[in-house]
């Protein structure tokens, strides 16, 4: 019972504590600096999920402001809302964006996902009774002691694996600047998802020379 309980909390800990992404790969323009810098970024996370979107969004444009860049959400800029089978046309979009006066477009989306099943081996605990700094007066205490605590027993884990692009453009020429790849592995929530996905692309961005340190 006990190695039971135990494993089950392992495995809660391994899910709860939090996702991890990864930049897999980036790609920036190479006269990028002429481009700059921007004053205004249109930020549009591209998915039918309104939550994941307004996370998304929401955590993008909040480190948008606090890098003193100017930030508006496709949330925030259209009225009406948009299904899979009513999406808005290439012009309504870009009428939208440049009544905002935004210089730069980011956006992101979901290109793929998976499921990966692993095994997790299982461990056994020992304790060394001088560990405890004495010796133990009668062989059951000894024994106790010796015989192997906990054993927890292997498990199947199942991983969520999310991949992602996020791209940055010029407004006024529609061009493509920069691009990531990114993978998030077993998000936890969309909250604590938006919030490490956003700091693996500040990083990014920083490290790619898009934005200042």
């Amino acid at each position: 019972m006990k190695a039971s309980v135990l494993t089950m909390l392992i495995a809660f800990l391994v899910v709860s504590c939090g996702p991890s992404t990864q930049i897999t790969g980036s790609w920036t323009k190479d006269d990028i600096a002429s481009k700059g810098p921007y004053k205004k970024v249109y930020i549009a996370a591209l998915t039918p999920n309104a939550n994941a979107q307004k996370a998304l969004e929401y955590n993008l444009a909040t480190a948008a402001r606090d890098r003193g860049i100017e930030a508006v959400t496709s949330q925030e800029s259209f009225t009406r809302k948009f299904t899979m089978d009513n999406q808005p046309s290439k012009n309504e979009i870009l009428d939208n964006i440049r009544a905002q006066n935004a210089d730069a477009i980011f956006t992101v989306t979901l290109v793929d996902k998976e499921s990966e099943t692993r095994y997790v081996p299982g461990s056994t605990t020992y304790y060394s009774p001088m560990a405890y700094g004495g010796y133990y007066g009668s062989f059951y205490s000894y024994y106790n002691t010796m015989y192997p605590i906990t054993y927890d027993p292997g498990y199947y884990a199942t991983d969520k694996i999310y991949y992602l692009e996020s791209n940055l453009y010029d407004a006024d020429s529609e061009e493509l600047i920069w691009s990531a790849q990114s993978k998030t592995v077993n998000p936890s929530n969309i909250d604590s998802f938006a919030r490490d996905y956003t700091e693996a692309m500040l990083k990014e961005l920083v490290q790619d020379g898009v934005l200042k340190e």
